[in-house]
């Protein structure tokens, strides 16, 4: 496959969005490392996965929110790409890490805000302004928000706005490094049954049927809506798309 010898770095690849979006960069024969915060035993599992494909495959342990570790995860990073991929390059990095705080805007103390910073944005700038010495001229980053940064649902006052700040963000990022042809885009998923947030979507019977009630297609979203739009943003087609923040709901809250 032409894409055999392209790699790329993954956060919160273990499970949910982030392991659909490995499962699917690999099925195009993109070589992937995945990072998991605390799941060592899941994420070994996707590599094996991802390995049965015929495509390489490694998993490292990252805590996205804690800034102050990036510099020793990076050093482990470039031993990896060393060891397992024979390169000292990246390129494609998926900031799919993430957690879900559902709390009213009234309710929301500044532990959990401070959390969702470090996490979903502050990690973010961060890691990817780390990683540019990494990613090759002509790669790929894609940024993952919400569809809450655009429509609201209660209860997501903080996280929401984090994501807006990632699509700001994103914006600048394609700006500045469009000089090196580094593309920078956002997938912005709608409502999906995964266990985020506890699983809230997938499990909360009424919550689904309202969902899907107000989304053009008529249902809640799966994993499996996600990964290959994220894998697409990383093919040659893809090339001419930078700056874009693409919205994939199933059309929800038209």
């Amino acid at each position: 496959m032409a894409n055999k010898s392209k790699i790329a770095l993954v956060t919160g690849g273990s499970r949910g969005l982030g392991k659909n979006m490995v499962m699917a960069l690999a099925k195009k024969g993109i070589n992937v490392v995945l990072t998991y915060n605390s799941q060592k035993d899941t994420a070994q599992a996707v590599v094996a996965e991802v390995q049965a494909l015929g495509v390489k495959a490694a998993a490292l342990q990252l805590n996205s929110g804690h800034v102050k570790s990036f510099p020793a995860f990076f050093s482990t990073l470039k031993e990896t790409l060393n060891t397992t991929f024979g390169t000292e390059k990246l390129d494609f990095l998926v900031n799919n890490a993430g957690i879900g705080v559902h709390k009213p805007f009234a309710q929301t103390s500044e532990d959990e805000f401070d959390e969702l910073l470090n996490v979903q944005f502050k990690g973010v700038f961060f890691l990817t302004q780390g990683a540019l010495t990494l990613i090759n001229d002509g790669g790929s980053i894609i940024n993952i928000s919400s569809g809450l940064a655009r429509f609201t649902n209660p209860g997501y006052a903080a996280y929401a706005s984090m994501k807006g700040a990632i699509e700001t963000l994103t914006k600048y990022q394609a700006k500045e490094l469009g000089a090196r042809q580094i593309r920078v885009n956002v997938v912005a998923p709608g409502a999906i049954e995964t266990d985020f947030g506890g699983g809230v979507v997938r499990d909360n019977e009424a919550l689904n049927n309202m969902i899907a009630s107000v989304t053009a297609l008529g249902r809640v979203g799966l994993p499996d809506d996600i990964g290959g739009v994220v894998a697409f943003l990383c093919t040659p087609e893809a090339g001419w798309i930078t700056g874009v923040r693409l919205e994939v709901s199933g059309g929800q809250a038209l």
